[in-house]
């Protein structure tokens, strides 16, 4: 390895994306190296609320779709906030953080410190819009440095890392004079992996000092783990977005200019449960009937109070009749509590008005508060006894019917009807019935084919809203069981479908720029 001699900053400007001319070798004494994604800018990440796991992971595959996945995408990034036209104004205010930001502007201000900006996002797709971004924020990096297809040098990157890792050597070794490098990472595996680096690097530097005294000395090596900032898009413009990653997939896979083996894909919805959707505010009031025995602590304990459950599965006609429709509006009141050996808590509730009509497959309506880890929501019908509430506690509050949703990214099925399309595996659906598959009572008819019908209830989903769902046949031009209803909770019964399944729990790994990801919802690991 040459330890600097012979190297010059015409060289290493090859690196940088900003023409700017670099100070003069003997004159850095000091070496900041700032990473941009969640280090320096708050890049958005696919939304937990709105994407299952496997779907979060898949999306930041760079091969998961044809032109690339979540950040090799550049029209993610121009999306963030409300869009360039309205961010670059004002600087993408509040996507930055600032602490960083401070630190940057105090490193330009250093006449002996050279100042880099380092992502491993491609040269070719992002240069521009990054260069945009640095400049409203008022930003003066020395180097602006986005990952070539090749180096200056010609070499090959195998991954994000090596290519940091190719370029942080260019750097310390024309800077000779410098004493130290600092970088400023988030990734807790890129700064394990710098430290590793810099210190197999200062053994190479030592021994080749000792048999060349004007080469490059060791250097001292910090790396500054970051928290993550996180940040996620707008709702609708996020599914909007991903959607059109999947059109243009797909209408690849039509001219043939996609792999080979590419499949088409489609946004499918998941729906875990109908229930009486309670809000934010109401949900924190109700938290505080919880009551934890003193040898519980608390992050023992998942509070919920989110819902009165309707059905755990998407809602029929039959069943959405009854409650008035996804969108209808209801106020309960609390009339008692309980706690199922210390497992599950719940509160028991009524309608506010007395004699309105209800739907809950629970044999009491209530509300689960919290769970204990291993515990189920589903326990909470095992409940008996309740405990009147003191009037202090009969807190009232409003609900609106809903579905809780997330959405996937799974290959389209021809033939596959919003129904089956609910289910993460089509064929799951088929052991759940419908409503309409079974004969009114008392009929000697046969159940109907299961193709190509409407979905139960309106789709308020992002996707629906977001034009999402739409695949590659549109780019071609191509359970029984009883319940509770009725006025202040008579007995009624009813059909309904089967549930979906795959629940999302938690953000999908962060992953970095070029992590291969496979075709199942398995997780891919960072690499190197």
């Amino acid at each position: 390895m040459n330890g600097g001699v012979g190297r010059s900053v015409t060289a290493l400007r090859r690196w940088s994306c900003k023409d700017k001319q670099l100070p003069p070798i003997e004159h850095i004494k000091h070496i900041h190296v700032y990473d941009f994604d969640n280090t320096l800018f708050a890049s958005p990440l696919p939304n937990k609320q709105i994407w299952n796991t496997g779907t979060c992971g898949l999306l930041q595959a760079q091969d998961f779709l044809h032109g690339g996945g979540w950040w090799h995408n550049p029209t993610i990034l121009a999306a963030t906030g409300q869009g360039v036209s309205v961010e670059e104004p004002r600087a993408w205010q509040g996507c930055w953080n600032q602490k960083i930001v401070d630190l940057v502007e105090l490193s330009t201000d250093e006449e002996d410190t050279l100042c880099v900006m380092i992502t491993g996002r491609k040269e070719d797709g992002f240069s521009d819009l990054v260069s945009r971004m640095i400049t409203a924020k008022g930003l003066d990096f020395d180097m602006v440095c986005l990952k070539p297809n090749v180096s200056p040098m010609g070499e090959l990157f195998s991954s994000t890392m090596h290519f940091k890792q190719i370029l942080l050597r260019d750097i310390v070794c024309t800077y000779r004079n410098a004493t130290d490098i600092r970088i400023y990472e988030d990734r807790p595996k890129h700064t394990k992996g710098f430290r590793d680096y810099f210190e197999e690097l200062n053994m190479s530097f030592a021994s080749l000092s000792v048999a060349a005294p004007d080469d490059r000395l060791p250097i001292n090596a910090e790396v500054v783990q970051v928290s993550e900032q996180e940040l996620s898009m707008d709702p609708v413009s996020e599914v909007s977005e991903v959607q059109r990653m999947i059109n243009n997939h797909n209408q690849a896979i039509l001219d043939g200019t996609a792999p080979r083996h590419a499949i088409p894909y489609k946004i499918k919805r998941s729906v875990f449960y109908t229930g009486y959707i309670i809000s934010q505010s109401d949900t924190d009031k109700l938290k505080t009937l919880v009551k934890l025995p003193p040898n519980c602590p608390d992050h023992e304990v998942k509070h919920l109070a989110n819902n009165i459950l309707i059905t755990p599965r998407p809602a029929p006609h039959s069943i959405l009749d009854k409650v008035g429709g996804i969108g209808a509006k209801l106020s309960w009141r609390v009339t008692g509590i309980a706690n199922l050996e210390n497992r599950v808590w719940a509160a028991r509730v009524e309608p506010a008005t007395p004699g309105a009509r209800i739907y809950t497959e629970n044999a009491t309506p209530c509300v689960v508060l919290a769970t204990r880890r291993q515990a189920k929501p589903i326990e909470a019908s095992r409940i008996r006894t309740w405990e009147p509430v003191p009037e202090s506690q009969a807190f009232e509050f409003a609900t609106i019917v809903g579905e809780k949703v997330l959405l996937r990214i799974e290959e389209e099925l021809r033939n596959e009807d919003a129904y089956e399309a609910s289910f993460p595996n089509a064929r799951h659906a088929r052991k759940h019935p419908r409503e309409e598959d079974f004969p009114s009572l008392g009929s000697t008819g046969k159940p109907k084919p299961q193709m190509n019908r409407q979905a139960y209830g309106a789709d308020t989903s992002y996707a629906g809203r977001a034009g999402g769902g739409i695949g590659f046949a549109a780019q071609r031009g191509g359970g029984r069981g009883g319940g509770r209803s009725g006025r202040g909770g008579a007995q009624n019964r009813g059909f309904h479908r089967g549930a979906g399944g795959g629940r999302g729990r938690g953000r999908g790994a962060y992953r970095s720029l070029d992590d291969s990801v496979g075709q199942g919802y398995g997780s891919g690991g960072m690499q190197y």
